[in-house]
């Protein structure tokens, strides 16, 4: 029995230990309200830009936050000013969300 309590208040101060010394790593710092991180960030490649309608056509890989896979499709933008800002063939990193019921781009920047 005292080895079990031995081994139980080690492991008890391994973990306090390993607590504290994570409380002292600088935090990541976390995305904007709203927005995801870089590293959930889709590629893509602008297709099409329909100004009229404020969609942009985007070949894109997987979509985390969709939970979807790579594919062409058209999306709506949060922000109509990024449609003059990108023309047909641009390489971006963007995401989407569902918002009132359809798939618009929330965030989107130029690819590195």
């Amino acid at each position: 029995m005292p080895k079990i309590r031995i081994s139980f208040m080690a492991a008890l101060a391994a973990l306090a230990f390993a607590g504290a010394a994570g409380a002292q790593s600088p935090a990541p710092q976390a995305p904007a309200a709203g927005q995801a991180p870089a590293s959930d960030l889709s590629d893509g490649e602008i297709r099409k830009i329909d100004k009229d309608n404020k969609k942009l056509t985007i070949k894109h890989g997987p979509l985390k936050s969709l939970d979807m896979p790579g594919m062409t499709m058209v999306f709506g933008v949060s922000d109509e000013s990024v449609l003059d800002r990108l023309q047909p063939g641009d390489r971006v990193r963007f995401d989407a969300g569902k918002i009132d019921g359809k798939i618009v781009v929330t965030r989107i920047e130029p690819a590195r």
